[in-house]
């Protein structure tokens, strides 16, 4: 049996030279625990766990946290972790630093006068980046009802039709069919509203020739799919068609090519240079893709200055994309995960340029 994940983070304890871990952030201590309520420190040590939480949530940590000693919040959450801590004895205590407020580590250094506190920056997130098999398979289950939503979604573009009423319909199915939620703000842009990489869906009306953009992904079990498709209302025009088929080629040299042992950034420029060459360099502005897992954006980073190396069991989206302003826009996006071999596709929609 391979070792726990609590197992894991005491391994840190000693790496970072800390006695003790705290972990604030919901997605961390709900890996680390089991715990999904939204209030709530878990304090690691050596030996034990303690889960600080508040009245509301206090049966629901004793079962889904049964490894953790419970401790239910009567003051305010900063009193009854110093008592946690004073009954541990640590000289030295590790936060995240990229979550905890200055407001919070402020009240606290103020209570635990003789204990150090050390600053520590996404060590449960490196953790969290290698999969473990039941988690590729809920990310996998994430997108089969994204692939089912895009399905659905097909028959309802017609002229007239708004973004935000596809935004809904894409919502309402993958909760319908399975989805705790979408795991994002739904994105889906018409015509030259498409060429916005993150465009704010609207009430725009969709019209025959144009571009159709649809970002979207649901939460299995607490883990994140993400995909995007462009279609087209009616018959593509020779330059959309050119856009279209450049990004789905570049997405396709970085499926085959991106593998093990590459720093993000080698994988970013896969499909970047293929861009490039075509002459669309600058219209491709954002990195190519980012990880999946209990976060819709979570390590590795794949961009152009991402040193994160890429290791078999790291779940992340490939979605190269072109934008031109005033014409639109073509984002092709997958969910896959890495193993040894090579990339394995998790998303299973079509990239046929469809022509509704």
């Amino acid at each position: 049996m391979g070792k726990s994940r609590l197992e894991k983070l005491r391994e840190c304890l000693a790496e970072y030279q800390v006695d003790v871990m705290l972990t604030s952030k919901p997605e961390n201590i709900r890996y680390l625990s089991g715990f999904t309520g939204s209030s709530g420190v878990l304090i690691v040590s050596s030996r034990e766990a303690f889960l600080l939480t508040d009245f509301r949530y206090a049966e629901q940590a004793r079962s889904e946290a049964p490894q953790c000693n419970i401790c239910v919040r009567r003051n305010s959450d900063s009193d009854e972790l110093v008592a946690v801590l004073r009954d541990i004895g640590p000289r030295t205590v590790g936060f995240e630093s990229h979550f905890v407020t200055v407001k919070d580590y402020d009240e606290l250094a103020k209570k635990i006068s003789g204990i150090t506190l050390r600053p520590l920056a996404q060590v449960v997130e490196r953790l969290r980046a290698i999969k473990e098999e039941g988690e590729v398979t809920c990310i996998a289950a994430a997108a089969r009802i994204g692939d089912a939503a895009f399905s659905h979604i097909l028959p309802f573009i017609k002229p007239g039709v708004t973004e935000k009423e596809l935004a809904l319909e894409l919502e309402f199915f993958m909760i319908k069919n399975g989805a705790e939620k979408a795991g994002f703000d739904i994105i889906v842009a018409f015509g030259a509203r498409s060429s916005m990489p993150h465009a704010r869906t609207s009430e725009k009306k969709l019209y025959l020739g144009e571009f159709i953009k649809m970002d979207f992904g649901a939460v299995y079990k607490g883990y994140h799919a993400d995909m995007t498709r462009t279609v087209i209302l009616g018959r593509a025009t020779e330059r959309q068609r050119e856009i279209y088929r450049l990004v789905c080629e570049a997405q396709e040299l970085a499926l085959n090519k991106i593998s093990a042992g590459q720093a993000g950034k080698e994988a970013d420029e896969i499909a970047r240079s293929c861009v490039r060459k075509a002459g669309y360099g600058e219209n491709f502005g954002h990195n190519l893709g980012h990880g999946l897992g209990l976060e819709i954006h979570e390590i590795p980073v794949l961009g152009p200055k991402s040193e994160d190396l890429l290791k078999a069991g790291m779940t992340f989206t490939v979605e190269p994309g072109i934008y031109i302003p005033g014409f639109g826009g073509v984002r092709v996006e997958d969910s896959v995960v890495l193993r040894k071999d090579g990339v394995k596709v998790l998303t299973g929609s079509t990239k046929e340029l469809l022509e509704l």
